[in-house]
């Protein structure tokens, strides 16, 4: 991540005065501040903008800044969000909960301007860390795409959002057709770099809303993020035609490449089992099944 880049802070606070002063304050960094003037508009931008960091007003009426830390601390995708509380006083109990809740710091009221600012690039450049070795953690060696971590953590936020408002996501599991004699006729390199142009296929066929994977081995997942079955079988058909074009040789001998694909719906899967991702993946993974079973080279639902 480029240091130049503009991280976002969200200012949670009821107090005008407070937004006012703070954005004086911190208007010399580079930052982008977000505003919120209650814990329900608060929670809606955090959600929707994904901040990097959240100045937290504990005193708020309705819901205070403990309940809402709590809140957003519950939500998988806003978890890693550091927190920094604002407050006019602080007892030893309610900082020990602020903390335990996972709260990074706070800071107390009136600013000093040069406190605020050392405590924000704090927060700010220990979130830069953590999203740089958690990308680094996250991503193929040999493809370059996400690997089956980052898979299931996403899938876990995609199920969330599907919960919350409804929107369909279909997971797609696919499968090199016939890898295993490429691998024992022109030695793993050679597979290597099969598996490598298949990936790079399937990046370039898919949308940029889509979230392409290295499942293992020969075996690629994608998220379909917002669509239905019917939409996830028309980008899959695409992928599959795209595969079966690309010309591959080994000295002068041509090798064919081509991939089964199984596609499973939240709109057509039941979704009651405990873990909806999983149950997702599963279905997808018995579509995949079908399609190698009834000829390969094909893409099932």
């Amino acid at each position: 991540m480029n240091d130049m880049v503009h991280q976002s802070v969200l200012l949670i606070d009821d107090s005008p005065d407070i937004h006012h002063l703070v954005g004086a304050r911190l208007r010399s960094e580079r930052v982008n501040l977000l505003h919120a003037h209650d814990a329900s508009e608060g929670f809606q931008l955090a959600a929707s903008k994904q901040p990097d960091l959240i100045l937290l007003d504990l005193d708020m009426p309705t819901t205070d800044g403990i309940t809402l830390c709590r809140q957003l601390k519950a939500e998988h995708e806003l978890s890693d969000i550091p927190v920094i509380f604002l407050t006019g006083t602080m007892d030893v109990q309610t900082k020990v909960l602020a903390f335990e809740l996972g709260a990074v710091d706070y800071v107390t009221k009136p600013f000093d301007a040069v406190e605020l600012k050392a405590r924000v690039r704090s927060a700010l450049r220990t979130k830069r860390y953590h999203d740089l070795l958690t990308t680094k953690a996250q991503i193929d060696a040999l493809t370059g795409l996400w690997n089956r971590g980052y898979l299931n953590d996403r899938l876990a936020v995609e199920m969330s959002v599907l919960e919350r408002k409804g929107l369909p996501v279909a997971v797609a599991m696919i499968d090199i057709d016939h890898f295993k004699p490429i691998n024992d006729t022109y030695g793993h390199p050679f597979g290597d770099a099969v598996i490598q142009r298949i990936a790079g296929v399937l990046g370039n066929t898919s949308r940029d809303s889509d979230v392409v994977c290295r499942y293992g081995g020969e075996e690629f997942a994608i998220i379909l993020r917002d669509t239905p079955s019917a939409g996830a079988m028309l980008v899959a058909e695409r992928m599959r035609k795209a595969v079966e074009t690309l010309q591959l040789t080994s000295g002068q001998t041509p090798v064919p490449l081509t991939v089964s694909i199984g596609i499973a719906g939240s709109d057509r899967v039941d979704d009651t089992a405990t873990d909806s991702g999983k149950h997702l993946l599963e279905a997808a993974d018995r579509a995949l099944y079908r399609a190698k079973k009834a000829g390969r080279n094909r893409v099932e639902g």
